[in-house]
C-alpha cells in the first residue's frame, strides 16, 4: 500500500510540481506522516510547510500564465521526477522504505507528467479554451495529494 501511495504522490508531482510536496509537508505537519525520527523529519517543521506552500501557490498562478512552458520540456520534466521521487521517499519512509518510495515516486512523475499533459489537452479542447482544464487539472492535484497524504494516516 504503501508504495502505492508514493506512486500516487508522484503522479501529482506530475500534475503540479509544488503541489505533491507542500501536501506532504501538511500530512506531516499534521501528523498524518508518521516522520518523527527519520531523515524526513524536516518536512513536518513549519518552515517547510511555509516555503512548498508559497511554491506551490506560485505554480498555480504561473502555470496560468501563456508564457508558462511546457511540462514536457526537460527542465520541467526534471523538476517533476525529483519533485515525485522525493515526496514519494517521504511517504516511503513512514514504513521504512524511502528507496522504494522514491522510485516509485519517480515513476508516478513520469506517469502524471504525461498522463496529465494528454488530459489538460483533451479537455482544453473539449472545452475550447485551456483555462477550465487547468483549473480542473489544479482541482485534482490539491485534492488528490490531501487524500494521498491522509491515507498514509
Amino acid at each position: 500500500m504503501l508504495y502505492l501511495l508514493a506512486l500516487l504522490i508522484g503522479v501529482i508531482a506530475g500534475l503540479r510540481a509544488m503541489t505533491a510536496p507542500a501536501a506532504v509537508a501538511w500530512g506531516c505537519y499534521l501528523g498524518w506522516l508518521p516522520v518523527t525520527g527519520t531523515w524526513a523529519s524536516f518536512m513536518g517543521h513549519w518552515a517547510a510547510v511555509g516555503v512548498f506552500t508559497i511554491l506551490a501557490i506560485v505554480e498555480l498562478v504561473t502555470d496560468q500564465l501563456p508564457s508558462t512552458p511546457s511540462r514536457k520540456v526537460p527542465q520541467q520534466f526534471g523538476v517533476r521526477i525529483i519533485m515525485g521521487a522525493f515526496t514519494g521517499a517521504v511517504i516511503g519512509a513512514t514504513g521504512g522504505a524511502t528507496i522504494g518510495g522514491l522510485i516509485a515516486g519517480a515513476i508516478g512523475a513520469v506517469i502524471g507528467t504525461l498522463g496529465g499533459a494528454e488530459a489538460r489537452g483533451r479537455l482544453a479542447a473539449a472545452f475550447g479554451k485551456d483555462p477550465p482544464a487547468a483549473f480542473i487539472e489544479d482541482a485534482v492535484a490539491i485534492v488528490g495529494g490531501l487524500l494521498i497524504v491522509a491515507a498514509v494516516a
